[in-house]
């Protein structure tokens, strides 16, 4: 059962409802594994970590903390060839579990939403094409200076669909999205076990919640 955990936050108050992308909207967790598992063997690092380290994260960060030592113009070359195997692994990308209906339940209540995720332009707009979801606003690394856990994607979000910040209920599956969420003043909802306002078993929990 979907679990309430402050008694100070209601719900009808909401007044828009950011999401993450990757675990949240999208079940991509397939192409992301192997996307770097692939490119952990060809720079030599433990894949399982990368992956790990990366969840909720943009790419161009994690490879930062993975290779160091690389000079600038070596960062951007890794970071894109990181990207790039995940550009057009699609097969496996589908909507999370009550994905749609809850999109569905928020348009006939007339609360808008967005989607904040930590993926490029490009690979957000390929996979939630490939979940069959068509974002109204969408923010992604090409839109902020930083990324989660910086709240800036959130803030820009936010001012885009012309709601308060506080009156905004942010979806994430990863704490470094719900550190943001928070950071930008926002209410939280929580999957994967994590902890927010709101803990999330899926996302048809959120529909029966916000009724």
């Amino acid at each position: 059962m979907p679990e309430i955990k402050s008694d100070q936050f209601d719900v009808s108050r909401v007044r828009a409802v950011l999401f993450d992308m990757d675990g949240t909207l999208v079940d991509s967790d397939g192409a992301v594994l192997r996307s770097w598992l692939a490119w952990a063997s060809e720079y030599g690092v433990d894949g399982e970590q990368a992956y790990e380290m990366a969840h909720g994260s943009p790419s161009a960060t994690t490879v930062r903390k993975l290779l160091p030592h690389l000079d600038e113009g070596a960062m951007v070359v890794a970071s894109a060839r990181q990207l790039e195997l995940q550009y057009d692994d699609l097969s496996d990308v589908t909507a999370t579990p009550g994905a749609h209906d809850l999109l569905v339940h928020l348009t006939l209540r007339g609360l808008p939403w967005a989607v904040v995720t930590s993926a490029d332009s490009r690979l957000a707009k390929a996979r939630l094409a490939a979940a069959g979801i068509t974002a109204p606003v969408l923010v992604t690394t090409d839109d902020i200076a930083a990324g989660k856990p910086d709240p800036e994607g959130y803030l820009r979000a936010a001012e885009l669909l012309g709601v308060d910040p506080a009156d905004c209920l942010v979806v994430e599956d990863a704490e470094v999205g719900l550190a943001a969420g928070r950071a930008a003043g926002a209410h939280t909802a929580a999957l994967r076990g994590l902890d927010g306002d709101l803990r999330l078993n899926t996302l048809a929990d959120l529909t029966r919640i916000m009724g």
